[in-house]
């Protein structure tokens, strides 16, 4: 199912949203009442490939953290694994 929010709704209930998502539903995101983004589940949803295809993955340091944590960390927190 398909579904049209906007920004404002989007981060008021973003823990429905992401309820909703997970359980099937899309959800087209309109940013000055023009369609911005999609969210939609990741099972199905759109083909997301091997990390090693993502560029971002696999990109240089463009600065340095100011949290202390090094690339690897961070990449740890956003792709997940060891």
């Amino acid at each position: 199912m398909s579904n049209t929010i906007n920004v404002k709704t989007l981060r008021h209930e973003m823990s429905r949203v992401i309820a909703r998502v997970k359980k099937g539903e899309h959800f087209t995101v309109l940013y000055r009442s023009r369609p911005a983004f999609r969210i939609v589940p990741l099972h199905g949803g759109a083909a997301l490939g091997p990390l090693e295809d993502d560029s971002l993955y696999g990109a240089e340091a463009v600065g340095r953290s100011a949290d202390g944590l090094t690339s690897a960390d961070h990449d740890r927190i956003l792709y997940g694994g060891e």
